[in-house]
């Protein structure tokens, strides 16, 4: 579920539409949350699906760390693409503000962490030279990200949270443990869906020893 205080809106010919602030967000507000009505798909009932209903998916869902397609069932689905974003998933099924949204600010997304099957050249950007979304940036950017994020975290309880109830009891202790420095936040890598040669799914261990062979 999206944040209450948002709307789908026309941004430009280039764009198309886009979820944009009514009121102001702050950083440390979640701003999305996987939610009970979102649609699951698994990499078999993908495959399986009439070509219509897979277009469908590759323009409007993203990929968990198993490969599952997810599909918003509000507005969600419409959040734009930025290199410089201001919310970032989270590994605890929500995003996160990593700075203040001001009414009429789109809210976005950086591609790059929702494991796109396929690299894409994004509109030009001022201030930023990555100008191609690539299915593995999570392995380059986590750090950065994973740095955006604990700062928001520590804003967590600061902020008013029309979302918290949604987040099952044991999300919300953890998150109040992260919040008060007791416990450290999962890396935003924990996301990383890891596809072996056919684009499948790797088992850890393989990846892991991929990993300590990079050059």
């Amino acid at each position: 579920m999206l944040h209450p205080d948002t709307e789908l809106r026309f941004i430009s010919d280039d764009v198309g539409y886009g979820v944009v602030a009514t009121q102001p967000i702050p950083k440390g507000t979640i701003t999305w949350v996987h939610d009970d009505l979102d649609r699951t798909f698994s990499l078999a009932e993908v495959d399986a699906m009439p070509p219509i209903f897979r277009t469908i998916l590759d323009k409007y869902s993203f990929r968990d760390n198993r490969g599952n397609c997810i599909l918003c069932w509000d507005h969600a689905r419409f959040v734009n693409h930025s290199f410089r974003s201001n919310c970032i998933s989270t590994a605890y099924d929500f995003e996160l503000a990593v700075r203040d949204i001001e009414p009429g600010e789109e809210l976005t997304d950086d591609y790059g962490y929702l494991n796109i099957d396929e690299p894409f050249e994004a509109l030009p950007e001022k201030g930023v030279r990555r100008r191609v979304v690539m299915p593995d940036d999570l392995l380059r950017y986590h750090k950065q990200w994973d740095r955006q994020l604990a700062s928001s975290f520590r804003r967590l309880e600061a902020v008013p949270q029309p979302l918290m109830e949604l987040l099952s009891p044991e999300v919300a202790q953890k998150l109040h443990a992260i919040a008060a420095g007791k416990e450290e936040m999962d890396s935003i890598l924990n996301l990383y869906w890891v596809r072996g040669q056919d684009g499948q799914h790797l088992p850890a261990g393989d990846f892991e020893t991929r990993q300590r062979h990079r050059p």
